[in-house]
């Protein structure tokens, strides 16, 4: 749905059911249409009816990920609607998908006491406090006579957002409020109507709703949409934000409703305090309830049965965090038995069932010293930042990535200025935005060199393109770049060939281009600064071994542009040899799956570069493994006709062993999940893309079936409907 429920807003929402499918199954949900004041029931009954089916198209996309009506059908539905109570007002209800925005701008908010307390929390930082939080809890259910009972624990995503309660009464939102103080907060309910995950009204599968209850939950704002959103401030010559969190509770406490609706809010939700009419025993039990009344409730979340699972459980959320488009600063483990929970009680206004699991926080603010331009392998001039060392995201940060000129211009960023870094995961650090707010008027832009800072070249700008580039083939420091790249582990994975030992080694006139590793020598590397007899062996063999890499991998190691492990894969099937490849013509590459025409014209452009020709002659003659068998029709074998995503680390094959078993039983391997995916194979670790494959109906196998589906002894497995 482009413009949520009927509030006419585009933004952040346009086009995203497009990419999600939305089209699909457009018409099961399409009601027969009537006129205002047609027949059947009169304009009251169709008022009724298009609320209803507003509001499921809704939860469907907002809450459920799962779009079922195209925008037409969609925004037809809301224009009905909006004419029939234009024409009869009465019909108006204060819950209609049409009044998400209907209050006017309010000078102050008023004050909100909660029928029960919205308690903090206890943090742990690391297994250790974790552990200690456990024993103590065990303890006291010890003294309550429950000792010796199993205890099971609901971990929970902690979401770096603001905490929320709304109160329904017979299943209608009354007040929405912020938690304040605890005891008292905000009535922010003009503008937690604005959320299009928030639901007006309970949906009708929870029955019949309590009299009154009290849903707590997180509002956030999306990275993706926090970082558009803080660009367009920044383009408009308005301040930054220096978080999603603050940009969340920023929007949140708008005085005006309007421009609330106007940023991308979500929630999750979580809880329930006080209730008249619920009845639950386990707070899984509870979080069900929530998900059958309409709330969005974090998938992610699992119950587990001992407390060092749930170690383990937050460990990997650390690790994963940045595979999701949220902020997580921790997680929450909570008791699950609400009898437990109501034994254990609370002190100093935390409770003792439930504590947080704190994570190193992933952004901070820092001041960006300079900015300079590194040459990439393929001429690329990237500028980063030098920054005031800041500790984020587990690690000390000194550099981050600023992508291209484009970027630069467009978050505004200058020499001086104090910035948001952000590190995510295993991601490179990257800058956000700068806080231009703190600007003292000292600060300078950047001007992108005209030369390469390399070797002095005059910099292009082909058309079309973002990035400046080096057009010397010659340069330096693309030399040592694809040198680099050609020793990764993604390509002919060359043990102790690093950044250092290729800039070493290029420095001392050892090597100019890749073909050279293969004739260096370990009585030339012996008298070199860092090595000795035994690592001096330890490199020569592992020169010696990657000359047993396959035909695909060196394909993509030669750091071709737009050139990768997938490409290089399909691209070795139509050129199964060196001598294909130079022989081959763009139209011939095009036939490559994946392959379009600006891959395949930059193949052969750079096949046909003399120097780029040698050079590949002499790694033949170094004895690299330059063809490859390729079956004379499609191959045919378990897989045959499927689409396999691998994800996570799994025990018996490589990521590379695992895509190449999957090609040789006749399958095709990707890197996401779509609606072609046949199934997805999770190792340890497996973050999102299990998640998204389980919400879509792709079946989620582990490693030991996908072993006995390669093997052809197990069926492969089928689609579920969802």
């Amino acid at each position: 749905m482009s413009n949520g429920e009927g509030t006419g807003k585009k933004g952040a929402d346009a086009g995203r059911s497009a990419g999600k499918g939305a089209a699909k199954d457009a018409g099961r949900a399409t009601a027969p249409r009537r006129g205002a004041a047609g027949a059947k029931g009169g304009p009251g009954a169709r008022a009724e009816e298009l609320r209803a089916l507003i509001r499921d198209a809704s939860h469907r996309y907002y809450v459920m990920d799962d779009p079922t009506v195209d925008d037409a059908v969609y925004d037809g539905w809301v224009r009905e609607l909006e004419s029939i109570e234009a024409e009869y007002p009465d019909l108006v209800t204060s819950d209609s998908p049409t009044q998400r925005v209907g209050a006017q701008p309010s000078e102050r908010f008023a004050s909100h006491r909660h029928v029960q307390a919205m308690l903090s929390l206890a943090n742990a930082r690391g297994d250790e406090e974790l552990h200690d939080w456990n024993r103590r809890l065990e303890a006291v259910l010890e003294q309550e006579g429950m000792g010796g009972q199993p205890v099971h624990y609901v971990v929970e995503p902690k979401i770096d957002g603001l905490a929320v309660s709304l109160t329904y009464e017979e299943g209608h939102l009354v007040v929405g409020a912020t938690r304040g103080d605890g005891e008292v907060g905000e009535d922010v309910t003009s503008n937690i109507r604005t959320i299009k995950a928030v639901p007006l009204v309970m949906r009708p599968e929870v029955g019949t709703p309590p009299a009154r209850v009290e849903v707590r939950g997180e509002v956030y704002l999306p990275l993706e949409a926090f970082a558009q959103f803080n660009e367009a401030r920044a383009a408009e010559g308005q301040p930054t934000f220096a978080n999603p969190r603050n940009a969340a509770a920023g929007s949140l406490r708008q005085l005006d409703p309007r421009l609330t609706a106007e940023r991308p809010l979500s929630a999750w939700f979580y809880a329930v305090g006080a209730s008249d009419g619920l009845a639950a025993t386990s707070q899984h039990a509870v979080l069900e309830w929530l998900r059958a009344a309409g709330f969005p409730v974090n998938p992610l979340i699992a119950v587990y049965e001992h407390i060092d699972d749930v170690a383990a459980a937050c460990e990997g959320w650390e690790k994963r965090r940045g595979e999701i488009d949220y902020d997580i600063d921790g997680a929450v483990v909570k008791v699950d038995s609400l009898e437990m929970q109501r034994r254990l009680g609370a002190v100093a206004r935390a409770p003792r069932w439930a504590i947080a699991y704190k994570f190193a926080p992933t952004t901070a603010t820092t001041l960006l010293r300079d900015i300079r331009v590194n040459v990439g392998r393929t001429g690329a001039i990237v500028p980063w930042a030098e920054l005031a060392p800041v500790h984020v995201g587990g690690v000390t940060v000194e550099r981050a990535t600023l992508h291209n000129q484009d970027d630069l211009a467009r978050k505004d960023l200058r020499i001086g200025d104090t910035v948001i870094v952000q590190r995510a995961g295993d991601v490179i650090p990257q800058v956000v935005s700068a806080l231009t707010q703190r600007r003292s008027g000292d600060e300078r832009p950047f001007e992108m060199p005209v030369d390469c800072p390399a070797c002095g070249t005059a910099l292009v700008r082909p058309d079309g393109e973002v990035i400046w580039r080096c057009p010397n083939r010659s340069c330096p420091a693309q030399l040592v770049e694809s040198v680099i790249h050609f020793a990764s582990r993604g390509c002919m994975d060359i043990e102790g060939l690093g950044e250092k030992t290729v800039q070493k080694l290029f420095d001392v006139g050892l090597i100019a281009n890749v073909a050279d590793l293969y004739d260096i020598t370990a009585d030339q590397l012996i008298p070199l600064e860092g090595f000795k007899d035994q690592s001096a062996a330890n490199l020569i063999g592992g020169i010696e071994a990657s000359k047993q890499r396959p035909w695909p991998r060196i394909i993509n190691a030669l750091g071709i542009r737009h050139v990768g492990e997938v490409t290089a894969d399909a691209i070795a099937l139509v050129a199964p040899g060196l001598d294909a490849l130079l022989d081959a013509s763009a139209d011939d590459l095009a036939r490559a799956d994946g392959v379009g025409p600006v891959v395949a014209e930059a193949v052969t452009e750079f096949l046909s570069a003399d120097d780029n020709r040698a050079m590949l002659d002499r790694l033949r003659v170094a004895g690299l493994t330059m063809e490859m068998d390729v079956p004379d029709g499609p191959i045919v074998g378990p897989l045959t006709g499927c689409t396999v995503v691998v994800t996570g680390a799994l025990q018996g094959f490589t990521r590379d062993e695992a895509k190449r078993a999957i090609i040789a039983a006749g399958g095709k391997s990707t890197d996401s999940v779509s609606r072609k995916t046949t199934f997805v194979v999770v190792g340890a670790d497996p973050g999102s893309k299990a998640e998204k494959a389980e919400k879509a109906g792709v079946p989620v196998v582990d490693e030991m079936t996908f072993a006995a589906v390669l093997a052809g002894g197990q069926p492969v497995p089928a689609r579920t409907v969802v």
